[in-house]
């Protein structure tokens, strides 16, 4: 049961790279405070795709590091943010959750490409058209972003990282940074790089207040600085800040042309920039 609830938190964690299974429950907490439904959703994809991984044979020592619980716990967490609660939205993210695990599988077994969110980005867009077709019923109406008329850059710094889970609640963003730093003081110090430079937004004219205070458009910025910056060097730091403005970009650009980018923009953007700037031998 211990190692099962440790399990469960390094899934949790690994959403933000933070094999910790303490970081996972701050995370968790983080959420709850936003919405606890979410946060039980939160949960249910993530032992769904955990225990998918583990019937299927696949690495324990992956299972055990949290690596098939994240995308999961993200699938999870998507189903509450775009679909009605239901029987039938409940199986969508069984199933969403168990194909994360067979997808994120096939990125590992090729090895050429860190598959990051991509089985989550995947399984969610799949279980997206098929409610769009199938079961239009399930989904919830789009949900208007309450108007912006100032800039509140505290906020939307939170808000920055709170996105990451789908919260734009202040005091989300600051449990996911306080869960990263526990872990790792480098990765906490790229996440505040990652929800600071996405600040700058605002003194372009066309930018738009309300998704700018939302954290909408920084997010992805957070997951590159993250993932980019993944040492203590000039190197680590230039790819990390071109991860982000290229994410930046791509959300914004997603978004004008109505696609739901889910966290695609993030792993693009560092797709891209490992190829640039690789890391010394």
């Amino acid at each position: 049961m211990y190692k099962g609830l440790l399990v469960v938190g390094r899934g949790i964690g690994q959403v933000m790279f933070q094999g910790n299974a303490l970081s996972g429950l701050l995370m968790l907490i983080g959420i709850a405070c936003s919405s606890w439904t979410l946060a039980l959703l939160a949960l249910a994809g993530n032992i769904a795709s955990t225990l998918a991984a583990h019937l299927l044979g696949y690495s324990r020592d992956d299972i055990r590091d949290g690596l098939y619980g994240f995308n999961g716990t993200l699938v999870g967490i998507a189903i509450g943010v775009f679909m009605r609660i239901n029987i039938g939205s409940i199986s969508l993210l069984l199933m969403g959750s168990a194909l994360s695990s067979g997808i994120a599988r096939q990125f590992n077994r090729r090895n050429k490409l860190p598959g990051y969110t991509a089985p989550f980005i995947l399984s969610v867009w799949i279980l997206l058209i098929l409610c769009r077709y199938l079961f239009p019923s399930l989904m919830l109406p789009p949900v208007a972003t309450p108007p912006g008329h100032v800039p509140d850059l505290l906020h939307a710094f939170s808000a920055n990282i709170g996105q990451v889970m789908f919260q734009g609640n202040m005091l989300t963003g600051l449990f996911l940074l306080f869960a990263i730093l526990l872990n790792s003081r480098l990765n906490a110090a790229y996440t505040i790089w990652g929800a600071l430079l996405p600040l700058g937004m605002i003194l372009l004219p066309a930018t738009s207040i309300a998704d700018f205070n939302m954290g909408l458009l920084g997010y992805n910025g957070v997951l590159c600085a993250i993932a980019a910056g993944n040492h203590l060097s000039i190197r680590s730091l230039i790819r990390a800040t071109l991860a982000i403005l290229l994410s930046i970009g791509l959300q914004i650009g997603g978004m004008r042309l109505g696609i739901t980018t889910l966290t695609a923009p993030f792993v693009l953007s560092v797709w891209i920039t490992n190829l640039i700037i690789k890391d010394k031998e």
